[in-house]
């Protein structure tokens, strides 16, 4: 999808996204916890939400007690994630990873995109690794489908026009083979499903 006509359908359900807030803070905290004997985020200093949308992700994770950055192209979604009060601790910023992060390299210990990357062409996709992989020093999570396709899901996603069902036949070996100039984007891919369609992909940055 264009990045302009991307960012114009998020503006424009921005205020649907909202009504799902309370809802999608106890899904992340329900499978932060699942996750936990996998990678205990809470041991983490700093972390950026890229993709944060309406900042339900960052809420959880400023609760935790974290240093939380969200980034996000969609403005009107990121004026109800400053809204919340319990949001007033986390930095939020406008930026498109395609663009390239505002940050230094290693800036964050952690940094986390969830259910942003089916929605993005392949080139785009390892655009974000790479991105991400540079920014973050410890793991990248990304929060996504895994291969099991569900009626509702296959109608959704292909309505909303993302990349989907290349995603779901790519990953993980996309990130596994994603390379910045002639460097790896992550030196090591651990698939930990959650959920029937879900997964983390826990990736461990290159930086040899």
């Amino acid at each position: 999808m264009p990045k302009e006509k991307s960012e114009f359908l998020f503006n424009a359900i921005a205020p649907i996204y909202g009504l799902f807030y309370d809802w999608q803070k106890k899904g992340f905290v329900k499978v932060i916890e699942e996750m936990k004997p996998h990678i205990d985020i809470g041991a983490y200093g700093s972390v950026l939400d890229v993709g944060c949308g309406t900042g339900a992700l960052c809420s959880v994770l400023n609760e935790m007690g974290l240093s939380v950055t969200g980034i996000d192209p969609a403005v009107k979604m990121l004026n109800i994630a400053k809204g919340k009060p319990e949001n007033q601790g986390v930095r939020f910023e406008v930026g498109n990873v395609l663009e390239g992060l505002p940050y230094p390299d290693d800036a964050f210990d952690l940094s986390i995109s969830s259910f942003v990357a089916h929605g993005l062409v392949q080139s785009e996709r390892e655009k974000m690794y790479a991105e991400m992989s540079r920014v973050t020093k410890s793991k990248v999570i990304i929060y996504d489908y895994n291969e099991n396709r569900g009626l509702l899901t296959t109608i959704v996603e292909w309505a909303e026009g993302g990349d989907y069902f290349n995603f779901i036949k790519s990953t993980p070996k996309e990130m596994e083979l994603c390379f910045t100039g002639l460097k790896r984007c992550f030196s090591q891919v651990q698939v930990v499903h959650t959920g029937k369609r879900g997964a983390w992909y826990i990736c461990t940055p290159s930086k040899g």
